[in-house]
């Protein structure tokens, strides 16, 4: 870490992807890898090295995934962040069974609600849930909003299945009903299709993430979601996993195959792919602090679209707040990118 991030000078700097965990939820990873029972190998290899390689980075990252108070915020203030919505981090509790889950989503959400109220000028927080139990994810969603938290933390994948399938649509239906964001936040690879990205050692953050998220989301959008629940929004981080720069094949190739009836599942949509990336989807940095792919992504999704996110614990680094300052943006634009964004897609 380099010299501390000064405070920004007319906005606030928020973090919008940090990530965290409950002691319970470490332990209940631990025994279920020791149990050997897990059928995720992409949980396998993640949680494996996190939690139990001996590395620097391994070690700095357990620990600060532990910590909801005063050792935070002293890394928030060694790099200028305001305030951090923070989630459970991947892949929640989305890879255990039903009655696991839905105690350790609760459990979870507790916990970070205490901490919002010890530190309500740093933090908010997203809601867990267990999408094994989508009535109970539902329910679930209505208390974490009663509780104060902002938006809802799906860590893609449950157990190899995706938002898409009907048994689903409870959740869609109480996030659109209480207004919350649904953040759909990296896993590897399901196991369905790990199998290629593990050979090569690809499955995590280096790409594998990125594909199976993108995944996701495109699965909800042709499924027709957006259409059946108009105010449903979405958050992608790490610059919309790649998506905005697919976005016009994405547009032509979905157009043909609709129209040649390839798929009898697949329908016409109202609005074309891009169409939802405008207008229901919103894109944070995690992870992508890279300025020509930033001022691509808002140029062709917007200024409104497109939010800051550091991705802590797992990247913390100081530099990439300042190569994001350094962006070519005009005061009120990078208030937008900073603060007003984050504020106005999780009702802070």
């Amino acid at each position: 870490m380099t010299d501390a991030i000064p405070p920004a000078s007319g906005y606030k700097r928020i973090a919008a992807e940090e990530a965290f965990f409950p002691a319970e939820v470490e332990r209940a990873y631990r025994d279920l890898l020791d149990a050997g029972t897990s059928n995720d190998p992409g949980f396998i290899s993640a949680m494996g090295y996190f939690l139990n390689s001996p590395s620097e980075r391994a070690s700095d990252v357990r620990r600060r995934l532990l910590d909801l108070g005063e050792g935070r915020i002293a890394d928030m203030d060694a790099t200028g962040i305001d305030r951090q919505i923070i989630a459970l981090t991947s892949p929640g509790v989305q890879v255990f069974g039903r009655d696991l889950a839905v105690g350790l989503a609760a459990l979870s959400n507790d916990q970070l609600a205490d901490a919002v109220r010890r530190h309500p000028d740093r933090f908010s927080g997203m809601i867990a849930i267990a999408p094994q139990d989508p009535a109970a994810a539902a329910k679930e969603i209505e208390r974490g909003t009663k509780l104060g938290l902002k938006g809802i933390i799906v860590n893609s994948h449950t157990l190899g299945e995706y938002l898409d399938n009907p048994r689903c649509a409870a959740i869609f239906e109480a996030a659109e009903a209480c207004d919350q964001p649904l953040y759909i936040h990296p896993n590897t690879p399901s196991p369905q299709m790990i199998a290629p990205f593990l050979e090569a050692g690809l499955e995590g953050a280096l790409f594998g993430f990125g594909v199976e998220t993108a995944l996701h989301a495109l699965r909800v959008i042709v499924s027709g979601a957006f259409d059946r629940y108009p105010r449903l929004r979405m958050v992608l981080g790490h610059l919309g996993e790649a998506l905005p720069f697919w976005m016009y094949r994405l547009d032509f190739i979905h157009g043909g195959t609709v129209r040649s009836k390839r798929y009898d599942f697949m329908k016409p949509l109202d609005k074309p792919i891009s169409g939802y990336l405008r207008e229901n989807i919103w894109i944070t940095t995690s992870g992508m602090a890279w300025a020509p792919a930033v001022r691509f992504t808002q140029e062709v999704l917007g200024l409104d679209r497109v939010l800051y996110a550091m991705d802590y614990p797992y990247q913390y680094v100081a530099e990439e707040v300042r190569w994001m300052d350094d962006l070519p943006l005009s005061p009120e634009d990078k208030k937008r990118f900073y603060q007003t964004n984050a504020e106005g897609v999780f009702n802070l």
